[in-house]
């Protein structure tokens, strides 16, 4: 895996006793995912039943494994061995694309009018440039199926919320810096709310239990709160003030 001398990547950090978090990249980019994603699927393969889990995010990779089974040098060392032809996934980019029906609306977005004055847009273009761009899961994390998507749009690019709300309804729809999610569950968060999606993002039920994996591919589709209604979605307004 080619990288200039200067960036001293890919680079293998000390996580514990039982981890070892790899750093592939500096900078947050797309193309990053179909490295991310190779060495992904040569851990799982290689590491077999010591493997305990694996956290993908925008430019690591975190192993976690079984010192039972795999001392931390062996890990080490089969780390290496694996990095030393690594070559990108090339069905990172295949597959089909998810899409979220969401209601972009003030009364379930209440920073949407605020983001379009912060971008120099109208609400209508703060939409139309959310929903034009199929994203992807470059992690999981927060909560439980909160997956965080890139990259946003460069117009739309807003710093968080300097005080977080205590309380965002689930399946609200935010951006904040270039990144975009849907908050699968009712959870404290500071990101900017432009609407609200009717598919449910995290089950217990489900096998896998959250909706969307790194990888996926993902675009949200404005409809109008009639259709966004009869497909489950939530209309009730947030709280003024909230």
């Amino acid at each position: 895996m080619s990288r200039t001398a200067a960036m001293a990547l890919p680079r293998i950090e000390s996580a514990g006793l039982d981890g070892w978090m790899v750093r592939l990249f500096e900078r947050i980019d797309e193309t990053n995912l179909g490295w991310i994603i190779a060495l992904t699927r040569r851990c799982e393969a290689a590491f077999g039943e010591a493997l305990v889990d694996l956290v993908p995010s925008y430019t690591t990779l975190l192993v976690v494994f079984d010192p039972l089974r795999l001392s931390p040098e062996e890990a080490y060392r089969c780390l290496q061995g694996l990095l030393g032809d690594l070559v990108p996934d090339e069905q990172s980019d295949a597959g089909d694309i998810l899409e979220l029906p969401t209601w972009y609306d003030p009364s379930v977005g209440p920073d949407l009018e605020r983001v379009a004055r912060y971008a120099g847009m109208s609400v209508e273009e703060v939409i139309a440039c959310h929903a034009d761009t199929a994203y992807r899961v470059f992690a999981l994390g927060f909560a439980p199926g909160f997956a965080f998507m890139g990259l946003l749009d460069e117009r739309l690019e807003v710093p968080r919320l300097d005080t977080p709300r205590q309380r965002v309804p689930v399946n609200s729809v935010a951006i904040a810096g270039r990144q975009t999610a849907a908050y699968p569950a009712v959870t404290p968060g500071g990101w900017n709310l432009l609407g609200r999606t009717s598919v449910r993002l995290f089950d217990r039920d489900r096998e896998g239990f959250s909706l969307l994996a790194v990888g996926d591919r993902v675009r949200f589709v404005p409809v109008r709160r009639e259709a966004f209604e009869a497909q489950g979605g939530d209309t009730t307004p947030m709280e003024a003030g909230r």
